[in-house]
């Protein structure tokens, strides 16, 4: 792993501290030595940082190996109660897997990418625990095309400039121009379609929560393809979801 980031203006302490962490989240825990070998520094330095962050509740260590610890998990509830959507999504989202049997799943975007905010379902076709917190390529979910579909331009070439159009699947959408004229169809339905274009097999419907002109989020229903077929998105799944994000509204406005 490459911790050299110095022609960035980035401070170097600062680099290592999280190239830990990236390290310690990837090997689901190791040791001190391990580490130091994967960036390629001192142990000395390596030990310093994790008995720092242990001091803090941040990793905790068991026998010879250091794992990240439960003061991530805590921040990063406050983290997810920062955002502007309503927090009324979550019982939303459990909702509407509910009442379709189906995943559903509250998407906010950052940084050109989104992140999975909310999860609930009701079956085995894919786990909330496996996608929350998770980050997904825009342009190759539902929802992600449904938050996209309402950026101005210069914003969605500047997404596309600094992600590209990595392919999922072989249904992922990686052909700019074929990608733009999607957007303008979403933009004008008010929803977006995902047939495959994320996970093989996996078909989702999702429409954005824009409230007082600010693209907050998406709403998404997934499930398996024979299930979710393109006229069941539109003509029941569709007006689920824009209903549930006119409850967003309300909430936003007068909760």
């Amino acid at each position: 792993m490459d911790t050299d980031h110095s022609d960035q203006g980035l401070i170097r302490s600062d680099v290592t501290l999280f190239s830990i962490i990236e390290h310690l989240m990837e090997e689901n825990g190791t040791t001190v030595t391990a580490i130091a070998n994967e960036l390629e520094l001192a142990k000395s330095g390596i030990h310093k940082h994790l008995k720092t962050m242990e001091e803090y509740g941040y990793v905790v260590k068991r026998d010879e190996e250091y794992q990240l610890g439960l003061q991530f998990f805590n921040r990063g509830i406050y983290t997810r109660t920062q955002y502007e959507i309503p927090q009324t999504v979550r019982s939303l989202i459990g909702e509407i897997a509910d009442q379709t049997n189906e995943s559903a799943w509250c998407i906010v975007p950052e940084g050109g990418q989104g992140m999975v905010l909310y999860g609930a379902s009701e079956n085995d076709s894919i786990s909330p625990d496996s996608l929350i917190g998770s980050w997904l390529p825009l342009h190759a979910n539902s929802g992600g095309k449904a938050i996209m579909a309402q950026l101005p331009q210069s914003e969605i070439d500047a997404i596309l400039d600094q992600h590209g159009l990595p392919a999922k699947t072989q249904s992922t959408i990686t052909d700019r121009d074929d990608l733009l004229d999607e957007l303008d169809h979403v933009q004008e339905a008010g929803y977006a379609l995902n047939f495959g274009e994320d996970i093989e097999g996996i078909h989702a419907v999702g429409v954005p929560v824009v409230i007082e002109d600010d693209v907050l989020g998406a709403l998404t229903i997934a499930g398996a393809a024979n299930r979710l077929t393109e006229e069941y998105c539109k003509t029941e799944l569709v007006p689920l979801l824009k209903s549930a994000v006119d409850d967003l509204e309300l909430s936003y406005i007068y909760g």
